[in-house]
This record gives structure tokens, C-alpha cells and sequence, in this order.
């Protein structure tokens, strides 16, 4: 009889986490195409005709005609080439002087000591409660005042440094057993021989998924660009789709617009699937204590 019960039980054990799996998986479907749609709508829209997308009384999720038309006419109605190399600078140039500005700033907080460091580290983590409207609007002020308006100088400067990623680097580098920082000192080892080749190391996941969250954050940047300058000289993607929208055809012919948008994001998609293990590696070690 026990052991009839004890079948029964388990039984009954499994048949639950069955039911639990089951909606699980079902929940996660439902968000993922929630989700995911409106990049399925916005592919499907720009392999649509101008003239099939305007007949479409009701929408269709599918079309039986795809062309590659509408992306023809997005490289060529804007010089979206050029916002994308000018993108491309943009972002390397920025990425790579806030990697700079951050590592240094995270090693010096998590390892050195000097006088009033934990007063000006709260200072600085107070920062981030500003709102971005204010910081906005007192930096086009400097960059103005600078003559800097414009000019690559003056895209770059404001976005070189962040208070988060400076926070986030700094609880990494903590995790870092201070008794080995202790004996490279020891050994005569200097701080910036310990940060290269012992914390940069250690850290690697952390800094690629800061990289990588940056690179997103300077492709999809859109009121700074458009503040700060009006010469297409300088324009970033992100002026060109705005370009596209006010000259006329991108608020006539939406799937036109809908490929400029595509060819925009996937750049950011491939980047982030290919690197989406090490941004959550990296979030992980940076949010852990240990």
C-alpha cells in the first residue's frame, strides 16, 4: 500500500512540474512574440511594394512579392552611407576614449586609496539622479560656448564618460581578492603592470559587455546628434532616419522607410546575439558580490 502511495506521489509530483513546464514555455512564447513582432512587422513592411503596402485595405502578415526595392531607394533618397560611416567613427572613437576614462576611474576608486574617496565616489554615484534633460541641455551650452558645434569634438566629448559603467567596473574589480593586489606591491609590481595584467584580465566579462552596451548606446543616440549639429556633414544614422521621415518620401512611402530603419538595427541585433553570453556573464559578475 506504501509503496502504491509513493507511485502515486510521484506521479502526481511529475504531472505538476509537467503542467508547470507546459506554461512556462507557454508564457514565454506569448512574450516572445509580443516582443519580436514589431521587428517582424517592420521586415515584412519594407520587402512590401509601394503599391501592394497602399492597397492593403486590411494588413496582411505576409506578401507573396517581396522586393528589395525599398532599400535601393533608402541608400539613395538620404546619403545614409555616409551617416553609416560617420556612425561608425562616432561610436569607436566614443567607445573606446569611455573605456579608457572608465577602467582608470574604476581601478582608482576599488584599489587606491587617497583622501575623500568614498565622499567623492557617492558624489559622483549622486550624479546619476540628475535628470538626462538637464545634462543635455548644460553641455550643448559648454559645447556651444566652445565653438565646438558641429565637429566630431564636439558629438564625442559629452558621451565619454558614465557613471554606471564606472560603478558597475568598480564592484567588479572589488571582487578581486585585495591580498593579491597586496603581494604584486609586494613583488614591486606597479598599479598600472597590476590593472593590465591581472585585473583586465580578470575582469574581461564585465568589460566586453560595457563595450558592447556602449557601442548600442552610441548607434541608437538621437537627441544629441540633433542638437548639437545641422551640418550632414555630421550626421549619425540616427539624423538620416529623421532625414528620411521630414524630406517627404518617408512619411508617403513607409516601406522605404521601414528598410532604412532595418538596415539600421540589424547591425545592433547581430552584435548582440553573437556577443549576448558575455553581456549577461558580465552584468552577472558585475551585480555579484563574492
Amino acid at each position: 500500500m506504501e509503496a502504491t502511495d509513493v507511485k502515486k506521489a510521484a506521479a502526481d509530483e511529475q504531472t505538476r512540474k509537467t503542467i508547470r513546464t507546459a506554461l512556462v514555455y507557454t508564457l514565454l512564447g506569448i512574450w516572445a512574440v509580443l516582443v519580436l513582432f514589431p521587428f517582424y512587422w517592420m521586415v515584412l513592411t519594407s520587402i512590401k511594394g509601394y503599391g501592394a503596402y497602399n492597397a492593403e485595405y486590411v494588413p496582411q502578415f505576409f506578401t507573396l512579392n517581396p522586393t528589395l526595392e525599398n532599400y535601393t531607394l533608402a541608400f539613395t533618397a538620404v546619403p545614409l552611407a555616409k551617416y553609416f560611416f560617420n556612425t561608425i567613427i562616432f561610436t569607436l572613437i566614443t567607445t573606446a576614449l569611455m573605456m579608457v576614462v572608465v577602467i582608470f576611474s574604476a581601478f582608482a576608486f576599488a584599489r587606491l586609496d587617497f583622501k575623500g574617496k568614498d565622499i567623492l565616489f557617492s558624489l559622483f554615484l549622486s550624479l546619476m539622479m540628475i535628470p538626462n534633460e538637464l545634462v543635455i541641455i548644460t553641455n550643448f551650452v559648454t559645447i556651444t560656448n566652445l565653438g565646438l558645434r558641429n565637429t566630431f569634438t564636439g558629438l564625442i566629448l559629452p558621451s565619454v564618460t558614465s557613471v554606471f559603467y564606472i560603478y558597475l567596473l568598480k564592484e567588479n574589480f572589488e571582487q578581486i581578492p585585495e591580498n593579491l593586489y597586496k603581494a604584486a606591491k609586494v613583488d614591486g609590481t606597479s598599479d598600472m603592470r597590476y590593472l593590465f595584467k591581472v585585473m583586465l584580465p580578470i575582469s574581461r566579462p564585465t568589460i566586453v559587455t560595457i563595450a558592447i552596451l556602449k557601442v548600442i548606446e552610441c548607434w541608437n543616440l538621437y537627441v544629441w546628434p540633433r542638437l548639437i549639429t545641422d551640418d550632414r556633414n555630421y550626421f549619425l544614422v540616427s539624423n538620416g532616419i529623421q532625414e528620411i521621415r521630414e524630406n517627404g518620401f518617408g512619411r508617403e512611402n513607409v516601406p522605404a522607410m521601414m528598410a532604412a530603419v532595418v538596415v539600421i538595427s540589424v547591425p545592433l541585433v547581430v552584435l548582440f546575439l553573437c556577443f549576448r553570453h558575455k553581456i549577461m556573464e558580465g552584468v552577472a559578475r558585475g551585480g555579484t558580490k563574492g
